[in-house]
């Protein structure tokens, strides 16, 4: 029992030593980033029913995304991130797929609150989004190519280590489709800084 108080002491020492650190980098620091993150929302494209009755929704908003790119620190206050990325919602069976896909590029900008919360937004150009299906004899969709808007707040846990909470615009149209799909999604991201 002593050693599991002396372990959990440790534990909290060195995370009160971690977050007494810099968290902000340098002024005019360039740095580069990968992140990964979860999102939910926008309208349903097409819905799966499985064998057992369960039932999968491919969303315009969701749901795993993977990005990298680069974040420079003009000073102690401002600083600007640029990111490519790959957004995709999937289900998938042993006789069938469908997977909605996107490959985002964004460029944001950041106020820094403190040395440990920025918040900002910008501008995102959403590529080549398609809906593919294999194995349920609809075929593949393409959308046109849209611009939105991303509002987020960034935790930087450390130098190396951040989490945000974001919402983001956008829309997509086909000419196969009469009106405009609802892409509007939030998400949670954790960012890895080189």
């Amino acid at each position: 029992m002593k050693k599991i108080a002396l372990v959990i002491a440790l534990a909290i020492a060195s995370l009160t030593s971690a977050q007494a650190q810099p968290q902000a980098p340098a002024q005019k620091q360039l740095r580069f980033l990968v992140g990964t993150g979860i999102t939910f929302g926008g309208d349903k494209l097409m819905t799966v029913e499985y064998e057992n009755g369960v039932e999968m929704d491919i969303r315009a908003g969701g749901m795993l995304a993977f990005t990298t790119g680069i974040d420079y620190f003009v000073n102690d206050k401002f600083s600007f991130q640029g990111t490519v990325g790959y957004h995709v919602d999937n289900t998938s069976a042993r006789n069938a797929d469908a997977r909605f896909e996107r490959f985002p590029i964004e460029l944001l900008a950041y106020y820094h609150v403190s040395p440990s919360w920025r918040i900002g937004g910008g501008a995102r150009y959403v590529s080549n989004p398609k809906l593919k299906t294999d194995g349920l004899g609809m075929g593949n969709f393409s959308f046109d190519n849209s611009v939105g808007g991303v509002f987020e707040a960034e935790y930087l846990m450390n130098r190396h280590v951040g989490f945000k909470l974001r919402y983001v615009m956008e829309k997509y149209e086909s000419k196969f489709l009469e009106k405009s799909i609802d892409g509007n999604h939030v998400g949670i991201f954790a960012n890895y800084y080189f």
